[in-house]
């Protein structure tokens, strides 16, 4: 039976636009999957460097109007990798038009808006998904089976940090990343989103939260665009002005969890020598898993059942076959990278098509993350414990 063809548009062409086009660009080459994406068309704001990605991704089409694709009959997926500000807009009416809608994460910058999008997809009855792509890394998926497998038995602890240093220095610019009416938060939003979605995913849903936040650096150059006469390209450069910066540095929070564990939670970007170290404990009655995003193909195992003589921290390399999604990969201690999860999320969405499944994670996974993410931020305004009032 020939399998059926996705038409994808994808809006947003920087670093998560580089990622998704590198996922569906090569996901045909690593798993057999029930349905093929097809890189239609890419959007981005400013033509000239849009057109330099779409030759570069390997894009059929690109257009500076997302309102377009939209309209368009041919198109079966379309795919927001741009700032969280404008995903609500543009899902919305994907939803409306009946197309799968893929999004990146946090899925918006209020709950108030989370709950519009996920209404507007149910209400429509369009499959839908949310990029949180570290669930899709074999280690991840090993530590889910082994949790689910209860050789770790019942959870008493989560232990999680998420630590950068790329705004360490104060003349870092003041990027969008660093305003809340376009990110909506800082490190919070950003890092402890990823975290939130693990810990739901691995051990359960939270019961109530408690947390302080801080920005360090007050305010920061101010970024202006202006037209390189020499290349035609947009470009950003410092000015002498300054701007409020009005997200979060650093977040950290404590949690309690319906089966009785408890958390802890940081996310900062101001954790010098840290670029990208997201790492997470897990320790329950009969053992524990450690995973760290910097060695993403390791994890560390231990059980209690094992002899006194030789108790102890292993390292297991998740390559192997019996390990999820690592089979469609490479042989066995041939390790994979941080693009790679991307691949595998991609794999889930098409494998959906013709189907009746949701993928997972998807938008009521971005809902209730977003849900912590603002019972934090209420817990941070209030000076005391809040509890998380789902509505999904």
């Amino acid at each position: 039976m020939a399998k059926k063809h996705v038409n994808v548009a994808l809006i947003g062409y920087k670093f998560m636009g580089k990622a998704h086009s590198h996922a569906y660009k090569d996901v045909s080459l690593f798993s057999d999957t029930e349905s093929i994406p097809v890189m239609k068309i890419i959007c981005g704001r400013h033509d000239i460097p849009l057109a330099i990605a779409q030759e570069k991704f390997g894009w059929q089409e690109r257009t500076t109007d997302w309102k377009k694709i939209i309209k368009r009959d041919d198109i079966d997926l379309i795919d927001i990798t741009t700032p969280p500000n404008e995903h609500k807009n543009i899902a919305i009416e994907a939803a409306r038009a009946g197309k799968f809608v893929f999004c990146e994460k946090p899925l918006a910058t209020t709950l108030k808006e989370a709950y519009q999008m996920l209404e507007e997809v149910e209400k429509n009855n369009v499959k839908h998904a949310i990029c949180f792509n570290y669930r899709k890394l074999p280690a991840v998926g090993l530590a889910k089976k082994l949790i689910d497998e209860g050789k770790i038995g019942k959870i008493y602890h989560m232990r999680a940090v998420y630590l950068q240093d790329w705004i360490l220095d104060p003349e870092s610019p003041l990027v969008w990343r660093l305003q809340k009416k376009i990110a909506g938060s800082g490190a919070h939003g950003d890092l402890n989103a990823h975290l939130i979605d693990m810990t739901r995913y691995l051990v359960g849903e939270f019961e109530e939260v408690i947390g302080m936040s801080k920005t360090f650096i007050k305010e920061r150059p101010l970024l202006v665009e202006k037209n390189d006469l020499n290349t035609g390209l947009v470009v950003t450069e410092k000015s002498n002005k300054v701007g409020k910066v009005d997200v979060d540095d650093a977040t950290a929070f404590l949690a309690r969890f319906a089966n009785g564990a408890i958390g802890s939670f940081e996310a900062t970007r101001f954790a010098a020598g840290r670029k990208n170290h997201q790492r997470w404990e897990i320790n329950g009655s009969k053992g524990s898993i450690v995973f760290n995003l910097e060695r993403l193909n390791e994890l560390e195992y231990y059980s209690v059942d094992d002899p006194s003589c030789a108790q102890g921290f292993r390292t297991i390399i998740a390559t192997d076959a019996s390990h999820p999604y690592a089979e469609n990969w490479w042989p066995a201690g041939h390790i994979i990278g941080y693009g790679d999860s991307f691949v595998n999320m991609v794999a889930d969405i098409m494998n959906t098509f013709g189907t009746k499944k949701i993928p997972t994670p998807n938008f009521v996974d971005g809902v209730k993350c977003q849900e912590i993410l603002d019972a934090v931020c209420e817990s941070v305004k209030k000076g005391k414990w809040v509890k998380i009032n789902s509505r999904v």
